[in-house]
């Protein structure tokens, strides 16, 4: 994967430590160390440092989520009744104590924020849209998609 440089505080070798970390979360540091052509300490020190300055934010595990009974993906357009900051902070803020809602955008457009969804079947889903989503705080109307297949679903 190809990463931009926004700032010349990454140089070549911290943005192939990047991608490298992209794809393998879990790569032992003398293995990563090889792959961007550093020697172990070097690695680990530059590592530290892309972790201290936000680049990195954590490591974690890819789950299989129809393993997990977790296949229904849908996305909600939300909007809101209010766009006050107050109304946006408090959205923000209901929107993180909802398990279901893997991912929360506010949007520039029609509608206020897309919500992406994931659940067990589409009652679930129902009942999470009528008994949660619509209660949030300022909702004032929603929309669904429903994902019918996931083509390409990746992180940065």
């Amino acid at each position: 994967m190809q990463y931009l440089a926004i700032n010349d505080d990454l140089d070549r070798i911290d943005l192939k430590i990047l991608s490298v970390l992209s794809t393998d979360g879990r790569i032992a540091v003398t293995e990563l160390a090889k792959q961007v052509g550093l020697s172990k300490s070097p690695c680990q020190v530059r590592l530290k440092r892309l972790q201290e300055d936000g680049y990195i934010q954590g490591f974690r595990a890819v789950l299989d989520a129809g393993k997990l009974g977790l296949e229904h993906v849908a996305f909600a357009e939300v909007k809101l009744t209010d766009t006050t900051e107050t109304a946006l902070s408090a959205f923000n803020a209901a929107v993180m104590d909802v398990p279901e809602i893997e991912q929360c955008h506010m949007i520039a457009g029609s509608f206020d924020y897309l919500l992406k969804i994931r659940t067990s079947d589409i009652q679930s889903y129902r009942r999470v849209l009528g008994e949660v989503i619509s209660g949030l705080p300022y909702v004032g109307s929603t929309s669904t998609h429903v994902s019918m297949q996931s083509v390409k679903d990746t992180a940065l």
